[in-house]
């Protein structure tokens, strides 16, 4: 009879034990983003929500940041494991330059590309009003002009394509809030426009229609040749991307490459299982936010991503796996894939 209630009472010990230790380790990913009211901020926001319900074994935290910039220098400075990044961000850091000037002492370990999400297209708009005087980029000379807030890979898109037609406009730093209220009160002449996907724009952009009557500002054909002459590709994207009368039937945008990207911390199996796992869902992804939609092209999104920027981050082995599993994966890129 002892005997019998000594296994019973050890019995319990083990079932209550089971009880109290979780059934899975979960691992925490703080990944950073851009600020509350951006593009970025919003589509990692419902990225999460798809990753959270289908890795069970890992805890997505969204972590706003004033830009996307600073999400790539946390995770780089060993602060987060996930980061907002472009190619024009791994550009400036492979070569120490602009915002990543004197920033590689600081550096703890290097970022790679993990995951591509979209493109985002960049341009400029001018109140309705002032479209008979200011009617070319170059026009833009001399005036006041929020090309973005500082650390933002959009803004530096933008101070890029101006340079390369020879705007010497004055930059006006102001809150994302108070652009549409100040181009109508005449103290902007211009602020920065952009869609994610050539598909949906940013909330604070469309908050700003509602405070000014802004139109496109498109390049001249002259002006388009300098772009493409400096390396930088134009495209037409449509008004209804922007949910409002924007002047023209198109507004002429310069892309780039934007991914929401994780380091070597984050094994091979399951940055392939992730990439997977976005795959499998991209439907409800673009049904959560249309910057999703060029993602309907998985393989094709994830080719074009690592080719803008191959030759600036390695690739982390996940990626490289998925990829060569889906037959996009160039084999010259065989020395780029991290270690």
């Amino acid at each position: 009879m002892h005997q019998l209630n000594r296994s019973i009472a050890a019995l319990s010990i083990m079932f209550a034990t089971s009880l109290a230790t979780p059934a899975m380790a979960q691992t925490d990913i703080t990944w950073g983003t851009s600020a509350v009211g951006s593009s970025g901020h919003r589509a990692l926001v419902n990225l999460s929500t798809v990753l959270n319900k289908e890795m069970k074994d890992y805890q997505v935290t969204v972590q706003p940041m004033p830009g996307a910039i600073v999400s790539v220098k946390s995770y780089a400075a060993g602060k987060t494991l996930g980061y907002y990044g472009a190619d024009i961000a791994f550009f400036e850091l492979a070569n120490g330059i602009n915002r990543f000037k004197g920033f590689k002492d600081q550096m703890k370990r290097q970022p790679v590309q993990s995951f591509w999400a979209f493109t985002v297209e960049v341009g400029a708009a001018i109140h309705e009003r002032d479209k008979d005087k200011i009617k070319s980029w170059s026009d833009l000379t001399d005036k006041q002009v929020f090309s973005g807030p500082l650390p933002w890979d959009t803004r530096a898109q933008l101070e890029r394509g101006l340079a390369a037609v020879g705007t010497k406009h004055k930059y006006i730093e102001v809150d994302l809030s108070t652009a549409g209220s100040l181009m109508e009160s005449g103290r902007l002449d211009g602020f920065i426009i952009y869609t994610n996907a050539e598909a949906t724009t940013a909330p604070w952009i469309t908050e700003a229609g509602l405070a000014t009557n802004w139109v496109a500002l498109n390049p001249t054909k002259e002006e388009e040749a300098k772009l493409k002459q400096a390396g930088l590709a134009v495209v037409d994207v449509p008004a209804s991307a922007f949910k409002r009368d924007i002047g023209s039937p198109s507004a002429k945008l310069l892309p780039f490459y934007y991914g929401f990207h994780v380091g070597m911390e984050i094994p091979e199996a399951d940055v392939y299982r992730m990439l997977n796992i976005i795959e499998k869902n991209v439907d409800e992804l673009v049904k959560l936010d249309k910057a999703f939609a060029q993602l309907k092209d998985m393989k094709g999104m994830q080719r074009r991503g690592v080719e803008s920027s191959i030759d600036l981050v390695p690739v982390h082995p996940g990626l490289a796996k998925w990829m060569k599993e889906k037959g996009v994966w160039d084999a010259k890129w065989d020395s780029r894939i991290a270690k």
